[in-house]
């Protein structure tokens, strides 16, 4: 018979690369949905800026935590709402994708 001493600490030397991956993709899902709302809340705060009269970009920015600022984009579209670009980071906010995550607000005066 074949001794079995420390097959159990071999299986999990196998599994936990599996669990690390695990662990990063579903930390990347809420990178990417934590954009997403931040990015909507920007896109919110440019508008009510462009609104009064103040920079629409300044105002974005202000919403965005630190480490989302780098590459924000902010223009004002066709139909008179503001959208912002963020890029979506990967794994660390201070590492950014190619990809970046667009928001769309408008608001109108009120008399």
């Amino acid at each position: 018979m074949r001794r079995e001493e420390g097959q159990a600490t071999v299986e999990l030397l196998g599994v936990i690369p599996v669990l690390i991956a695990v662990g990063l993709l579903v930390w990347q899902v809420i990178l990417v949905g934590h954009t997403a709302w931040v990015s909507a809340h920007a896109a919110r705060a440019a508008a009510r800026a462009e609104l009064v009269g103040q920079d629409a970009t300044a105002a974005a920015r202000s919403a965005l935590p630190a480490g989302l600022e780098g590459g924000l984009e902010v223009e004002r579209d066709d139909e008179g709402g503001t959208r912002v670009r963020v890029p979506v980071p990967i794994v660390h906010t201070g590492w950014s994708a190619p990809v970046k995550l667009a928001a769309r607000a408008s608001l109108e005066a009120v008399p």
